[in-house]
């Protein structure tokens, strides 16, 4: 139970099955093809797990559902001794990518973090994230509703969705037009796509962070840059395994990417889809590498550096890490 910090969680992609089955239930939704006969989530690769994770949402249609549904995520993160958590918000799902729906999703989401932040110690920042399948025009208004509503809640701008679509300087537009509002940047890069996706994420958008970015890698050199630039890796190995790019932890690159000196850090992803948490990760880390004190808190570190969060934010994140 030591502290944790995670930045790389879709807060849709976090609900879990029976918050999605109950939402069903009440609107009078048929889902049961997304769950399987245990209530999971039901999918066989990653398109489809993609149309799993977009059905689910369908039921997620009001302010109050993204208040409960908040609420039901950082009860869960902080009983896995999460502290601070950054999570993809998608304006695309608050109200279909319209500004003045998205201002009053975030005020019920903003409302349910102050309270679990009050009653549970989790502190919740958001990234608004552009799916990359809808397509570089509807970035651009997810964009907007980023700068729009930037602040000490919004700071981050993010993308993700199919990597195979698309190329990283279609949705340039978008991260200029965060970065000229101060928001922080990541993308979703190198995890379908090898070590070059992630090269021209980092050419096209400046980003500061990569979302996984694993595939960086299978290029030495890559991993020197990173390593030189000071790039931080939102490393999901759970997510990894469970949508096949590895067969097995111990086949995952992370150990070797922190030992060529590249900054990473651990999150869930998505975690009812992928059956983790962040304690099962760091136990599964510690059983497939030896990792200990010292290698947690490096990516401790590395993620309290990273974060996309004010100064006395930070200050405060670091005291408890600090405390322990």
């Amino acid at each position: 139970m030591i502290p944790k910090l995670e930045l790389h969680l879709h807060l849709e992609g976090a609900a879990p099955p029976a918050f999605i089955r109950a939402q069903a239930k009440r609107k009078s939704v048929d889902l049961s093809r997304i769950f399987d006969e245990h209530g999971n989530y039901a999918y066989r690769d990653f398109t489809e797990f993609l149309r799993i994770y977009e059905a689910a949402c369908t039921v997620l249609t009001n302010p109050q559902d993204f208040h409960d549904l908040t609420l039901a995520v950082l009860e869960q993160s902080a009983q896995e001794g999460v502290i601070y958590t950054e999570a993809f918000l998608s304006p695309d799902f608050c109200g279909g990518g319209d500004l003045h729906a998205w201002r009053d999703y975030l005020a019920a989401i903003e409302t349910a973090a102050a309270t679990a932040e009050a009653q549970m110690g989790i502190t919740l920042r958001g990234c608004v994230t552009c799916i990359r399948h809808f397509g570089p025009g509807q970035a651009r208004q997810i964009a907007r509703c980023a700068q729009e509503t930037a602040g000490d809640f919004i700071t981050g701008l993010g993308l993700a969705g199919d990597e195979n679509m698309l190329h990283p300087k279609d949705f340039a537009y978008a991260f200029d037009a965060a970065r000229e509002a101060g928001l922080g940047l990541t993308a979703h890069a190198g995890e379908w796509g090898g070590p070059q996706a992630v090269r021209d994420t980092l050419g096209h958008l400046g980003v500061s962070r990569i979302g996984h970015g694993v595939r960086a890698a299978e290029d030495p050199r890559l991993m020197e840059e990173l390593a030189e630039a000071g790039t931080v890796l939102e490393v999901c190995p759970g997510s990894n395994v469970a949508l096949g790019i590895y067969p097995s932890l111990k086949h995952h690159p992370i150990d070797r990417l922190l030992r060529a000196g590249v900054k990473v850090t651990v999150s869930t992803d998505d975690p009812p889809f992928f059956h983790t948490t962040m304690r099962a990760e760091y136990d599964a880390l510690a059983d497939t590498f030896g990792w200990d004190s010292p290698e947690f808190d490096e990516i401790a570190r590395n993620a309290l550096d990273a974060a996309f969060c004010d100064a006395d934010t930070r200050a405060k994140i670091a005291a408890r890490l600090e405390a322990t």
